[in-house]
């Protein structure tokens, strides 16, 4: 429908992208064991409202859904290859209290649960036929923002979520990682975000240490392009661990309805070559379509609409890739 070469089926079997692992809504029901509602708010957007994690209550913690249980039935569907998305255990790392002990299950047995989770999470996506997985980080960013109405974001916790991340890549074979990508962005809810304003260029360095075969970097949004694409082409690697690092770039701007030309996205990827080596670019679609499954979608004005925004944004996407192929001569 698109002609793109590898699809999704964009979390629209989920409550949203975060919580699909731990409960059945958003309004908390159908948790899994062991939480109960009211946690930490995962982030407060910039037109002031959140979106709010459940709480732990005990040990131990194990997913009740896992990626695969949704991608066995959209593959059914599916003429190209999959890529499924998987949260990240960083993201769910918040589950647990930021400044007090839950009885009997102290938080470094509680963040074993989350790892492992992950990893399992990952490997029964590429057993359910998966082409590639892509790990959801889009709390990296809030985690260098200091808001005060939101504690976990001042405790410097941007190191100890790469090294939870790093735990499960570091669990799977180099020749796996190829296929295994981080994605980054400043969120995307109810045309709103939750941290545009942490320079991107600051979460980069950490973002790159991580032994991942691909980015999907949220950019096309980004107001100061260069330094971001600077920081792209400075710390991203050739060989991480014996894999080298793709670059997807965003190119398409699901907040905007405004639909980016292939000529556009052209010009943005040819721009981007002068920084990032072509033949380690690519391109992806910013975050934002309907990462929750209760954003109305308020600067497109119906949600049929912006779903078809959506497909002509990724038509285009597809065609302007081409095209800056073509141009860069790969």
């Amino acid at each position: 429908m698109v002609g793109s070469a590898i699809v999704s089926d964009g979390d629209q079997r989920w409550s949203s992208f975060a919580t699909y692992p731990i409960t059945d809504t958003l309004a908390d029901t159908g948790l899994a064991p062991n939480l109960a509602p009211g946690g930490q708010y995962f982030t407060i957007f910039a037109d002031g409202h959140h979106r709010q994690l459940p709480r732990l209550t005990g040990g131990p913690f194990r997913y009740k859904t896992y990626a695969a249980d949704g991608l066995r039935k959209s593959i059914t569907f599916a003429t190209r290859p999959m890529k499924q998305a998987v949260i990240s255990p960083s993201m769910l790392a918040l589950l647990y209290p930021l400044s007090e002990e839950v009885a009997d299950y102290p938080r470094e047995a509680f963040e074993a649960h989350p790892v492992g989770e992950c990893e399992k999470d990952v490997r029964q996506a590429f057993e359910a036929g998966a082409a590639r997985v892509s790990i959801d980080f889009t709390e990296g960013r809030p985690a260098l923002r200091e808001d005060p109405r939101n504690p976990w974001t001042g405790a410097g916790m941007l190191p100890h979520f790469i090294d939870l991340i790093s735990r499960v890549l570091d669990r799977v074979p180099p020749e796996q990682c190829v296929n295994i990508g981080l994605r980054t962005c400043p969120g995307g809810d109810r045309g709103s975000v939750h941290s545009a304003d942490v320079p991107y260029t600051s979460l980069l360095p950490s973002v790159f240490r991580l032994n991942a075969g691909y980015s999907l970097i949220q950019f096309a949004s980004e107001r100061e392009k260069d330094p971001v694409l600077q920081a792209i082409g400075e710390h991203s690697r050739d060989d991480a661990n014996g894999v080298p690092q793709v670059c997807f770039i965003g190119v398409t701007n699901f907040q905007n309805p405004r639909v980016e030309s292939p000529q556009e996205i052209r010009d943005l990827l040819v721009r981007a070559a002068r920084f990032i080596p072509k033949e380690r670019l690519g391109a992806t679609d910013d975050c934002g379509f309907s990462p929750f499954s209760i954003d109305e979608k308020p600067l497109h004005g119906s949600l049929d609409y912006a779903r078809d925004v959506a497909f002509q944004k990724i038509r285009n996407r597809v065609e302007g890739a081409r095209m800056a192929a073509e141009s860069l001569g790969v």
